[in-house]
């Protein structure tokens, strides 16, 4: 039977959300609520998520190994331990810092980290060994942490809200069932009698929400447990409790669920429904707990994390809490008990009143390094504290606390200059650290000396330039992802050359984002075809200058070049063929194409012009998003001294730009980093902005 609800207009859709305090409903939120209607009101009215302990992550980096193994699987490929491990590594460096749950036996960022991987491996290396539990009986892999978002009819009643849920694999089974598995990490078993009372309700959820999702009918649950601790009498590490779906379950479960669920929505659909504390849930953080129950009281809906669609109506909720609790509780009562409750919590530099300089010092003196935040400089993007390292103390041991760092500052992360900053003749450690920008570093013509193109400004104020006179300067290396402001960086070099009176100006654009620069007499190319041809022009131009011993000002502005070489011709696409006149054994004439060489393919083309065309005043600013190492080879590199990387998604792809980590770390928009012979090291920098 299919929800009334399905078949709404997106005006009806918005007038009935907007009665409700959530938009969606899940099994782990109707869990939530019916375990602690409190703890489900912090995390999924107001947005206060409990950070994740180490043993969390760990299962969350399972989960991602796992999905790598099944979506490879279903492409006929076996990933091995190595390659698992690896996958579930990368999702542990790159949690946030401030997500982490320190604790007595985590104290450290570091110790939480180190954990996580010991029990990961632990179940990657249960599962590759124990993965028959799952093999034996799997004909078809049918989907891989699937995504749902259905309205849903439940115990014969319309839900008003759509569940939500994340399906870890959905397969087609030997006996011709299609069966939903759910992937679960464990210290210990659970008894297959509690599994028995309580996996139903989580069950019929996945049943109901695929079903709707794709029409097919499952017939069963696999809960498939993976037990980090060893067994020491050596018995299986991996478990499958596999839950059958047919008539009768159907309805028992789905009276099960339809209890917990109808009390959850009647609560969000009221305004004024007071959500109650269970004590004796020992699954959440009581301090915690109370602190939020505090803050409600004295804080207004910009102090937390209120979906925009939301927060009117949490606003009310928020007035009406605050003037029923003054009538009977003074706010300094309140602000007191909020106080006695932080004494509880897990430390955290975020609750105290400090600067970000004491952050800093106080989260490096936890570790018995001494520090002292010397110089702040504000940028546009980013700040940078300038950091007067103790005597005795190992520079280098200050990396390791990266993140340690950041937890403290409330920020993904941070990043260290890879040597000693110079300042007023004594030397620092940089830490930087993005910020929301307030204000754009706007284009200005009066910027341009020379031929020194302008690029932006780093923290210290100082202008970061290419110089087009420089012969240790020639090309420009310009990479970044989406929104990063490469493609801005790419359109002010232009501007800026033209204002330099730079007569020769060629724009090799295949994603067709420059051709307002045709109106200005500039030639802009965007058919790989056409590059192809362009680019052959300008070699042999090049060759008439070198032969001629003549100099030209030339700015080859080359945007995506990796794209349009992926693109362009190759092998025997460029063999060259003429027609020409034969003649046959009768000495009749006939027509023939007849092989007479081949043409050079676009890469090598612009190797040759990065190569020789410096001599004789060419320059080239080539920009790409993909940072890969096929992309940007090593003798690519050689042939761009000035190297500018935007954000990039992994400290790999900047390492590959930079050859070191950072350019994960920027803030985008025009946040960038820089590599070139005018600066003793990589610079960070606000790029100009141009519309």
């Amino acid at each position: 039977m299919e929800s009334i609800y399905k078949s709404y207009t997106p005006e009806q859709y918005q007038e009935l959300f907007s009665h409700f305090l959530v938009d969606s409903w899940s099994y782990s939120k109707v869990s939530s609520f019916a375990r602690n209607e409190k703890a489900f009101e912090m995390q999924h009215i107001y947005g206060i998520y409990s950070r994740q302990s180490a043993t969390t992550v760990a299962g969350n980096a399972y989960h991602e190994a796992l999905q790598c193994y099944f979506m490879q699987k279903s492409e006929g490929k076996t990933l091995d331990l190595v390659e698992l491990e690896a996958c579930a590594f990368a999702y542990i460096d790159n949690l946030d810092a401030n997500r982490w749950k320190l604790q007595k036996t985590t104290p450290t960022i570091e110790v939480c980290a180190k954990k996580a991987t010991t029990i990961v491996s632990s179940l990657l290396k249960n599962f590759v060994t124990e993965k028959e539990v799952y093999e034996d009986d799997i004909e078809e892999i049918l989907d891989v942490e699937v995504r749902c978002e259905e309205f849903l009819t439940v115990n014969g009643v319309d839900i008003p809200l759509p569940c939500n849920a994340k399906i870890d694999l959905v397969v087609r089974t030997k006996s011709g069932g299609i069966a939903v598995i759910d992937h679960k990490s464990k210290n210990a078993f659970t008894a297959e009698e509690e599994l028995s009372l309580s996996i139903g309700v989580q069950a019929i959820t996945y049943v109901l929400v695929y079903e709707a999702r794709t029409g097919l009918q499952v017939t069963e649950v696999w809960f498939v447990e993976n037990k980090y601790s060893q067994n020491k009498d050596k018995t299986p590490q991996v478990s499958k409790f596999p839950v059958t779906i047919d008539g009768n379950t159907r309805r028992l479960y789905e009276a099960l669920l339809y209890e917990p669920l109808k009390r959850m929505i009647e609560a969000v659909s009221n305004p004024d429904y007071v959500f109650l504390i269970n004590n004796s849930d020992n699954l959440v953080d009581m301090a915690e707990l109370y602190d939020f129950w505090a803050r409600t009281m004295i804080c207004e809906v910009d102090d937390f994390n209120v979906e925009e669609t939301k927060k009117e109506l949490v606003a009310k909720r928020l007035k009406k809490i605050r003037d029923s609790s003054l009538e009977v509780v003074p706010p300094t009562v309140i602000k007191q008990f909020k106080a006695n409750a932080e004494k509880f919590i897990q430390y955290d530099l975020s609750d105290k009143q400090m600067t970000q300089e004491e952050k800093i010092e106080h989260a490096l003196r936890s570790f018995s390094v001494i520090a002292r935040c010397a110089h702040t400089f504000e940028g546009y993007s980013s700040n940078t504290y300038l950091l007067e390292i103790s005597a005795g103390v190992k520079v280098a041991s200050v990396y390791k606390y990266r993140l340690d760092i950041a937890n403290a500052l409330n920020v993904p992360t941070v990043r260290f200059s890879s040597d000693m900053v110079i300042h007023e003749g004594k030397s620092y450690l940089s830490v930087e650290i993005a910020k929301k920008r307030t204000a754009d570093l706007l284009f200005d013509p009066a910027e341009l000396v020379d031929y020194r193109i302008p690029l932006g400004r780093d923290n210290f104020n100082n202008k970061i330039v290419w110089d087009l006179q420089n012969h240790s300067t020639p090309h420009a290396l310009i990479c970044g992802a989406t929104g990063s402001g490469k493609s801005v960086c790419v359109r002010t070099i232009i501007e800026y050359a033209i204002e330099a009176s730079i007569q020769n100006i060629v724009i090799l654009d295949p994603k067709y984002e420059f051709l307002n620069y045709q109106a200005k007499g500039i030639a802009v190319v965007n058919e790989v075809e056409e590059i192809e041809a362009t680019m052959k022009k300008l070699v042999d131009h090049m060759h008439e200058l070198v032969r001629s011993g003549k100099h030209e000002k030339t700015l080859v502005v080359f945007d995506e070049f990796a794209d349009a070489v992926a693109n362009a011709r190759s092998g025997k696409d460029l063999d060259v063929y003429e027609t020409v006149t034969a003649y046959d054994a009768l000495g009749m004439p006939k027509t023939v194409r007849q092989y007479v060489g081949t043409d050079k393919p676009l890469e090598e083309n612009l190797r040759i012009l990065l190569q020789k065309g410096r001599s004789c005043g060419i320059r080239i600013a080539a920009a790409t998003q993909r940072a890969s190492v096929k992309v940007i080879t090593g003798d690519a590199k050689v042939n761009f001294p000035v190297q500018i990387c935007f954000r990039v998604p992994k400290a790999t792809d900047s390492m590959v730009v930079l050859d070191e980590p950072g350019a994960e770390a920027l803030a985008g928009r025009g946040d960038g980093l820089i590599k070139s012979p005018e600066y003793d090291n990589v610079v960070r920098f606000q790029a100009y902005y141009k519309a």
